[in-house]
Parts: C-alpha cells; sequence; structure tokens
C-alpha cells in the first residue's frame, strides 16, 4: 500500500492518459524508498560518498543503488564528472518528487505520533448548562492554546438526551446527572459536585428594587421553567413546597436557554438557571447580558452531576487529554471552595 502511494506520487499527473499498470510501473520494476532517499540525497550533495555518509550507508552500496534506480527509471539520471556528479532533467524531477514524498511521509509520522499522544483528533463533549459554561468552555479556551490539533464537538442538552447520544457512540462523554431509566452499569464516572442555580429576573425588575425581596415575594409572578418531569424543575418546586409555598400559578415552560433568557428581558418573569450560567450572562467579564441574580434561594442546588463516559469504551488520546484537562479543573475549583 505505501509503495503504490509512492508511485502515484512520481507519476502523477499522467499526460499519456495512463491508468491501472501503467501508473505503477515503476514500483513494479522494484522503486523501494531508498532509492527516493539516495536521489534526494544527491540533489542535495553532488556527491555519492556524501549522499552515502548523509544516510548512513557505504559508497558501494550507494553506487548499487543509484544503478538499480537507472535500470528502474529506464532513463539517464545523473552524469559523472572529477567532482562528483550532476543529475540530469530527468533525474533532477524525480529528486523533487522524491523531496516531497520525504516531507508527506515526515509529515504524516509527526501526525501520527501526534493522534497517538492526544495532540490530534475530534474529541465530542456534551454537557448540561452549569458545566458548559464553568468547565468545559474554559478548558476548550486551554486547549485552543497547548492543544491546536484538537478539535471539539459540545453539545448542551439535559443529561437523558446527552446519555443517549452517548451510548450510541455519538459523544465521547459528558458531564451530567445517568438519567434513572438508563443501565448504571453503562458508565464510568467522576464526580464533580452539586450544581447551585440562581433566580435571574431582568434588570430593574420590581423585585430588585423592594430592598427585602423574599421567596415568598417571588411566587406571585410568572416562572420560566422546565417542562413538567424536568430535574431542575423537579428540584425548585420541590424547594418551594418544603418551605411552606405556593407553586407559581403561571409558568411558562422551555428547556431553551436562549427562549428563557428572552422571556425574562421582555417581562417580569423569573427563571432558575445554573448559578455559573447567571454568572455568565450578568457579568461585565462575561455578556452582560442585563439580567440579574434575585439575592433569595441562595441555598438551592440540583442533585450532584459527574463526568460520565462509557465503562466500555476506551477514550481515543485526544479525548483523554479533554477529560483529564476537565478533571483538572474540577479539582481546582473545589480546592478554591474549600479555601
Amino acid at each position: 500500500m505505501r509503495l503504490c502511494y509512492i508511485a502515484t506520487m512520481i507519476d502523477m499527473p499522467d499526460p499519456d492518459g495512463l491508468t491501472g499498470q501503467g501508473r505503477d510501473r515503476l514500483v513494479r520494476r522494484g522503486l523501494k524508498l531508498a532509492h527516493l532517499r539516495l536521489i534526494a540525497a544527491l540533489a542535495e550533495t553532488g556527491q555519492i560518498s556524501a549522499a552515502a555518509g548523509q544516510l548512513a550507508m557505504s559508497q558501494p552500496a550507494a553506487s548499487r543503488l543509484l544503478g538499480e534506480l537507472d535500470r528502474i527509471a529506464e532513463a539517464a539520471l545523473y552524469r559523472r564528472h572529477s567532482r562528483g556528479i550532476t543529475l540530469t532533467d530527468s533525474g533532477l524531477a524525480l529528486a523533487r518528487w522524491a523531496r516531497k514524498l520525504m516531507r508527506d511521509l515526515d509529515a504524516a509520522g509527526r501526525q501520527i505520533a501526534e493522534v497517538e499522544t492526544g495532540l490530534r483528533g475530534t474529541v465530542a463533549i456534551g454537557a448540561v448548562t452549569g458545566p458548559a459554561i464553568e468547565l468545559v468552555l474554559p478548558v476548550l479556551r486551554q486547549v485552543r492554546v497547548t492543544h491546536p490539533g484538537i478539535l471539539s464537538n459540545v453539545t448542551v442538552d439535559t443529561s437523558d438526551k446527552l446519555a443517549e447520544l452517548m451510548v450510541s457512540e455519538k459523544l465521547d462523554f459528558y458531564i451530567g446527572r445517568i438519567p434513572q431509566d438508563f443501565d448504571h452499569g453503562l458508565f464510568a464516572a467522576e464526580p464533580v459536585g452539586e450544581e447551585p442555580v440562581a433566580l435571574v429576573v431582568r434588570e430593574g425588575h420590581p423585585l430588585l428594587r423592594t430592598g427585602a425581596t423574599t421567596l415568598d415575594d417571588c411566587v406571585g409572578y410568572d416562572w420560566v421553567l422546565q417542562a413538567p418531569g424536568g430535574l431542575l424543575r423537579h428540584t425548585v418546586e420541590t424547594h418551594l413546597l418544603e418551605r411552606g409555598l405556593e407553586l407559581p400559578a403561571r409558568i411558562l415552560s422551555t428547556s431553551s436557554m436562549l427562549m428563557t433568557l428572552a422571556l425574562i428581558s421582555q417581562s417580569n418573569a423569573i427563571a432558575p438557571v445554573s448559578r455559573a450560567v447567571a454568572t455568565f450572562f450578568s457579568d461585565r467579564d462575561g455578556l452582560n447580558a442585563r439580567i440579574a441574580l434575585l439575592p433569595v434561594a441562595t441555598d438551592l442546588a440540583v442533585t450532584a452531576y459527574a463526568m460520565l463516559r462509557p465503562h466500555a469504551r476506551t477514550l481515543s488520546p485526544a479525548g483523554q487529554t479533554i477529560w483529564r484537562l476537565i478533571g483538572e479543573r474540577v479539582r481546582l475549583r473545589a480546592a478554591e471552595t474549600t479555601t
């Protein structure tokens, strides 16, 4: 297979329209990489002895290869003179192809090494919204600088959708939770922690002007929540009921973060979102999206999530690199929280 590639490189373009046997005639006549390395070295040095030394072979061995190459090419590739040899036009043409092939093989070798060491490749990552902002986004910014050969595809969705994608091998790993109806034996996990939640409203919301807002004050407004059964909605409703509060009478249901932000920006509605997402969208260093966090329910959090990968499938080297960097960020965040 490698030799066929060599012949194709040498004989293309094919002005005579040769196909099949015509195109690989040099290989069929015995062309080897050693011949090409020698002709490339001769073009550089102009002396058989110097070319032989460059290739770590004896001068007689180099002379023998050069004679073979003449017969294989069926052309005069060089002329001898008192100071060494000079390549003919045919020899120079072959040397140019040989040098290009050597460069291509070197590049292929580097790319293979990068793939095997996790410096190159494509990684498909999934994450629920909070970790996507807090963990995945910073790591991808880091990887863009430290591992520019790694390309990442990121899917942000609910855990049940991400689990389906990973089990069907459309994701390498995801950050979220294992859905209750999935076989937990399919997953390998590294715990991350709880996902803090904040209640957000538009800037200028009436509740921001009262100065002493309580959770009870919030219930009378419209709320933007996930559809019934969603984990975040279940968490919020449980939080309210456990504190003896009524559930909001008017609820707009959507799982879209874009729609959530649009709804609260155009009304007095309240929306629970991951605190990491709320901070990113509200801070001047983030998107500065003219939203604000209400100073209530500061202990509200969704159950712990984890970094999840297939138990029976090994991550690619590039996937292992991204997994390791996200894990390092998780541990760094944990250390900062405890200090």
